[in-house]
């Protein structure tokens, strides 16, 4: 399951906004998004596009690859949790969900994730700021999903507090794009840096 923005100018973004102006967090973000694509592409499972707001009929996200659905809740813990819900009751044993804005995420990090569900609970792919970029498990526990500051350092702590009597299986450590900050030494964004 990969949660979506709506690529919308001001909508996406907006801490990177603040150093770089609405246009340029919008060709980012559309950047990443085609980035998650690729990326996603190559992984040997079903896949499902979540929307923030609006589904899309003619974007990038091909409808005989990717099913598209619209994320329901009042915050992203409730969307996730609706999602992971939605998921299990289609009849799928293995469930994961991950963002749209990194660009280190590669198809073998999702497919080893589904791997480690064979002996674990839950898996996390914990990122730098203190979140997690991917989130994958066999069953929802809804604990994970309450009382979160979602975009804040604190979340796979927590999280991670919740799941003390799951075995859980950490990923390698990715950087997901929120501020300058994450992509200054990157090479795949100097285009963006430099203009």
């Amino acid at each position: 399951m990969i949660f979506t923005r709506n690529p919308e100018l001001g909508k996406v973004k907006t801490r990177l906004a603040k150093s770089l102006g609405n246009e340029k967090a919008l060709e980012i973000y559309k950047f990443l998004l085609n980035r998650t694509k690729e990326v996603t592409q190559q992984v040997s499972s079903d896949k499902a596009v979540f929307y923030s707001v609006k589904i899309r009929d003619n974007d990038i996200w091909d409808a005989t690859v990717f099913q598209k659905l619209q994320q329901e809740g009042d915050d992203l813990g409730k969307r996730m949790q609706n999602a992971f819900t939605a998921a299990f009751s289609m009849g799928y044993k293995k469930v994961a969900i991950i963002g749209s804005d990194l660009y280190d995420l590669e198809s073998h990090h999702i497919e080893e994730a589904f791997h480690q569900l064979d002996s674990n609970d839950v898996v996390i792919g914990p990122a730098e700021d203190g979140g997690y970029y991917l989130l994958a498990a066999k069953q929802v526990y809804p604990d994970i999903f309450k009382n979160k500051d979602w975009g804040t350092s604190s979340v796979r702590e927590a999280t991670l507090n919740d799941l003390k009597k799951q075995s859980v299986f950490l990923l390698p450590i990715l950087n997901d794009v929120d501020v300058i900050e994450d992509i200054q030494n990157h090479p795949a964004f100097t285009q963006f840096l430099n203009s």
